[in-house]
């Protein structure tokens, strides 16, 4: 409580001293001040873009461009009203983010950020070669804003402005990022591979916070055409949008309020050097570009989070939440099939990798209510089996039929949602998420509310169901006490531990969970057997990858061996102890 109280604190002083400085500074400081707040409109959305969803992008500047030549063509040639530019903008926006964003964000690694200076540049180039966009000349006379019979012409008078759409757009994206939506966000960080398996449509969301980060960037771009009352091509050049990364990598590019942070930080040091280093050095010239230079790298080797980070340091740290603070109304469960029905069956299942036959036709199946054993030495292709049957690596032949229902040409969200869920064999944990919130993914397609709703915070009551369905699962598999520590702190054991009980969140009638005992000592192998029993009984299936063979054989009712990627044996426990071939292959005479 006493954080919250001083962080509200912090943020009304911010607030006030906001509000008294264009009564107290002179008009130099208040146009800086008005080009911090357009460059930290943009830098938010690079926020969400790449320090949150991992996307890294070089051509926001392309859309401040849209935004205000948007502004400056429909005034001028068509006498459009400034207000109604606004939508105008932000809608050619999201069509042309959206069409570039189809096509780009299919891309990873270097070539990612690589296509992102294509269009950058080609956008560039664009506005200054059409001659309805007056070229390189740009476009002059673009008229004021008007507020009834005032006028918002002088600095002083837009600074409110800015500082009020940042603020807003500030609150909407915290809002957002703790959310059902938020988190599914986060989650594109740690790669698709987990997020996927959850349900999340992890292209969408893609598409989604790139086309947010875009319509930030417009509405700087409409806000600076007013406030300018001229556009030209030069301020929306590739040379801008790194210097936009620039600021949200300084600030904290993972942090929302470190784009303010950043933005102020660069723009200070930007004019700073302007006025200095011409003098220290006896010429003029972009020098200043040097300095920025350095100064990323040694942001990037001292504070790679940013300058946010440690101002947070200065205050109180947020104390550990109560046991069992979250509560709400149930969420909805699904109705599980009948113990001993058919849950899932496998037919000559095939996975290969070029030349390597990592799976060969390998048949089986799960029954609702069971623990179904897969087991067998390194290699034996048990984890490839797991990722063919999840859909998070599609078989190449071969079928996959889930509660009556053929999935192998399913993605893994698709399969998610009816009723599968698995764990990992490498654990896939957002390590400064805390327990928590990484159990509250698993429970993503439990819930509707959108991007909208957790911007506008109309989606508390679902956000309450989903983080007290998650508050719930932990405390059944044992980790009550850690619900508020950060993943990554935990140690192995317990990991996989939060790894099932996001699975559980997700309301399976199907588990997979891919070596759930590794790193887990003695007694805790003991409660999660316990547990995995008590879901048996409840009807769930479970299917089971271990090499720890005590353990599979104390609670397995069926075993299935595999040794290079075939099926070697099936059968009970006690059956495949005595198999000789089995005994030969792996276990070592284990009874």
């Amino acid at each position: 409580m006493k954080h919250a109280a001083h962080t509200t604190t912090v943020l009304w002083l911010f607030i006030a001293a906001l509000a008294l400085a264009p009564l107290l500074l002179p008009e130099f400081y208040i146009t800086l001040l008005n080009y911090i707040g357009l460059y930290a409109i943009v830098a938010l959305g690079l926020v969400l873009l790449t320090g949150v969803g991992g996307l890294t992008s070089f051509g926001q500047a392309a859309f401040v461009g849209l935004g205000a030549y948007t502004a400056a063509y429909l005034t001028t040639v068509h006498g459009v009203s400034p207000w109604l530019t606004l939508p105008a903008g932000l809608l050619a926006t999201a069509l042309i983010a959206l069409s570039i964003g189809i096509v780009t964000l299919r891309l990873s690694g270097h070539f990612l950020p690589l296509g992102t200076i294509a269009w950058g540049i080609s956008l560039y180039y664009l506005f200054g070669n059409l001659e309805a966009l007056g070229g390189h000349t740009g476009i002059s006379g673009i008229p004021s804003l008007q507020v009834l019979d005032l006028e918002i012409k002088s600095g002083r008078a837009f600074f409110y402005l800015i500082w009020v759409v940042l603020l807003v757009l500030v609150l909407a994206t915290r809002n957002l990022l703790d959310s059902r939506e938020g988190r599914a966000i986060r989650a594109l960080r740690g790669g698709s591979l987990m997020a996927e398996a959850m349900g999340v449509d992890t292209p969408r969301a893609k598409i989604v916070i790139f086309t947010i980060a875009a319509l930030y960037a417009s509405v700087s771009g409409w806000l600076y055409a007013h406030l300018q009352r001229f556009v030209n091509p030069t301020p929306f050049s590739l040379t801008q949008g790194i210097e936009y990364l620039f600021m949200g990598v300084v600030g904290g590019v993972a942090h929302v309020w470190g784009a303010i942070i950043g933005a102020g930080l660069i723009t200070i040091l930007k004019q700073w050097l302007q006025d200095w280093l011409p003098k220290l050095l006896g010429q003029s010239g972009n020098f200043e570009v040097i300095v920025f230079g350095l100064l990323m790298i040694f942001v990037l080797h001292r504070a790679r989070d940013g300058v946010w980070p440690i101002i947070t340091r200065w205050w109180p740290q947020r104390p550990t939440q109560a046991r069992g603070g979250v509560e709400a109304a149930p969420l909805v469960r699904r109705p599980l099939p009948k113990p001993g029905s058919l849950l899932l069956e496998i037919k000559d299942a095939t996975k290969r990798f070029g030349g390597l036959v990592a799976n060969e036709k390998v048949s089986f199946s799960v029954m609702a209510g069971e623990v179904m054993a897969l087991i067998g030495p390194n290699g034996a292709g048990k984890s490839t089996m797991f990722n063919g049957i999840s859909g998070v690596d599609p078989l190449t032949s071969g079928t996959v039929t889930f509660r009556g229902q053929r999935v192998e040409s399913l993605p893994a969200r698709d399969i998610a949602r009816l009723g599968m869920s698995r764990t990992f064999q490498h654990v896939r944990l957002l390590a400064g998420m805390s327990v928590i919130e990484n159990v509250a993914i698993g429970a993503h397609l439990r819930g509707q509310k959108g991007f909208i709703a957790a911007a506008c915070r109309i989606d508390r009551e679902e956000e309450a169901r989903l983080l007290h369905e998650a508050a719930s699962q932990i405390e059944r598999c044992g980790l009550a006490e850690q619900m508020y520590e950060a993943a990554g702190s935990l140690p192995l054991g317990k990991q996989r531990i939060v790894e099932i009980a996001r699975a559980l969140a997700a309301d399976p009638c199907l588990l997979l969970l891919d070596e759930p005992a590794a790193g887990l000592r003695y007694l805790e192998k003991q409660a999660l057997a316990d547990l995995l029993r008590r879901l048996r009984d409840e009807g769930i299936g479970i299917l089971l990858v271990e090499h720890d063979m005590d353990f599979v054989m104390g609670l397995a009712d069926r075993v299935l061996v595999m040794e290079f990627g075939r099926k070697l044996a099936a059968g009970l426990p006690e059956e495949i102890q005595r198999n000789p071939a089995v005994v030969e292959a792996y276990l070592g005479g284990v009874e």
